[in-house]
């Protein structure tokens, strides 16, 4: 259990490892932009009277647009730092580099796969329920935020939260699809036997 909590990192994989998680953040960051100027356009109330009060302090002062962009970088970066902080722990120890980056780049196709499809879907959801469905479950929320529009609201929020559940998915699945390769201890002559996959 310690060895989770606290890792031991070679030297030689840190440069790597910092590297693939920044990677991580940025391809985050620069999806949750485009992802806000997306919802941005489906439902503003979502954010002239919930995000844009919420992440006040961050308003750059250049019109909604790009306040609307810097919230969704805001809210995503961490999520790929996380995810390139795992993929890189788990795929860069004793693989050859082209080996590791090759499959840290699919884990992140991975989640970017099902981030984009669960927010697909949820908007899919939201057009299927349609602006007349009963949406009395939300009804202390949106009145808190003085919602008008309640259809374009609803929609928004169903895109934010199932692409948070589907990023997160899509982290377990590639424990699934990506197995690493590890030696297998030495044998009793000092040589190795041939690698195996991670389970």
């Amino acid at each position: 259990m310690l060895k989770h909590l606290i890792p031991r990192i070679p030297l030689s994989d840190l440069p790597a490892l910092l590297g693939f998680t920044v990677l991580g953040a940025a391809i985050a960051g620069c999806y949750g932009v485009l992802h806000d100027q997306i919802t941005f356009a489906i439902g503003p109330e979502y954010f002239y009277n919930f995000k844009f009060h919420q992440f006040s302090n961050a308003n750059p002062g250049l019109g909604d647009r790009v306040f609307a962009g810097c919230i969704g970088f805001l809210t995503t970066w961490w999520v790929g730092l996380i995810v390139g902080w795992i993929l890189a722990r788990r795929c860069l120890p004793s693989q050859n580099r082209k080996t590791a980056r090759r499959q840290i780049c699919y884990g992140f196709i991975i989640v970017f796969t099902t981030g984009f499809g669960a927010g697909l879907s949820a908007y899919l959801y939201g057009l299927w329920r349609g602006p007349d469905a009963d949406y009395s479950d939300w009804a202390s929320a949106l009145a808190a935020h003085n919602v008008t529009d309640t259809w374009g609201f609803m929609r928004v929020a169903y895109i934010h939260n199932a692409s948070y559940i589907g990023g997160a998915f899509g982290l377990a699945l590639t424990y699934v699809m990506i197995r690493p390769a590890v030696p297998e201890p030495e044998t009793s002559d000092g040589e190795s036997t041939s690698p195996q996959e991670v389970p």
